[in-house]
């Protein structure tokens, strides 16, 4: 624990490439009651009602049952707004306010805990489920999904009218959730592709809270950091997809526990 500490004032104190980065997962959203992806109880691990989400996570899948992925996605937003910041997105508030301009959080997360806590630097990876785009790509527009449209229970299907509201406005063709799909690839558009990668180059430390290092810009940002001579800490119970590809490199570093806990550490360090 002692190593650690060193290792973070060490990253608090230098002058260039000295931005504190925290990448964020499903894990630091758990105590908030929403499951993980990949847990036992997780969302890739269950599915939805009929579908596993090798099939039903895809654009493919959607560009046939569009009308059922919209429901599905009314469910999860559903999950979301019942659910509540937990104390770890407070503290990265907190630890925003003590940073100012060299703190940045990159999220996979789509879940908008970060924003509902108050959180204003966040940079999201994998979309959200706050807006809609054509899925015919005829407009580069993002929409805000209509909040007419109700939060859905798992069996509770769309209304025709409900479907109508999820149309482009442009070419009358479906719109589709402003997210990222197993089968689609990483851009700077819509998923910060190159803002993120340099934010990393420039990251003395990256600090990973509950990702499970399954999808592939994650670990890019990780070996970013550590190329260009920053420190990774990976802050998770168990070892992760992390451990396996990192685990050799001097700068990176492992500590198992809470998001919670660790950020308590970070703060007393760094106060």
């Amino acid at each position: 624990m002692e190593a650690l500490k060193d290792v973070i004032q060490e990253a608090l104190n230098i002058k260039k490439r000295n931005k504190v980065t925290f990448l964020t997962g499903a894990g630091i959203s758990s105590a908030s009651g929403i499951p993980t992806y990949r847990g036992t109880d997780g969302i890739w691990i269950k599915g939805s009602k009929h579908y596993k989400p090798e099939s039903f996570g895809t654009f493919e899948h959607f560009s046939k049952n569009a009308d059922e992925v919209w429901q599905y996605t009314f469910f999860r937003k559903k999950m979301f707004a019942e659910a509540n910041p937990n104390e770890a997105h407070y503290k990265l508030v907190r630890l925003e306010e003590l940073l100012k301009d060299r703190f940045n959080v990159i999220t996979q997360n789509i879940d908008n805990l970060h924003q509902r806590s108050g959180l204003q630097n966040v940079y999201e990876i994998h979309g959200n489920l706050r807006e809609m785009r054509c899925a015919s790509e005829c407009t580069k527009d993002i929409y805000e999904i209509p909040k007419s449209i109700p939060l859905k229970e798992i069996d509770e299907d769309l209304t025709y009218e409900e479907s109508k509201l999820l149309v482009c406005p442009e070419c009358g063709d479906h719109t589709r959730p402003n997210i990222l799909w197993f089968d689609e690839f990483y851009n700077e558009r819509i998923f910060k592709l190159h803002t993120t990668l340099k934010i990393a180059k420039n990251s003395g430390l990256l600090i990973i809270l509950g990702s499970s290092g399954a999808t592939n810009l994650p670990n890019r940002l990780v070996q970013q950091t550590l190329q260009y001579g920053g420190h990774v800490i990976d802050v998770n119970l168990e070892d992760n997809g992390f451990t396996n590809n990192f685990s050799d490199k001097k700068r990176f570093h492992s500590y198992r526990g809470t998001a919670l806990d660790f950020l308590n550490l970070f703060e007393s360090i760094l106060t």
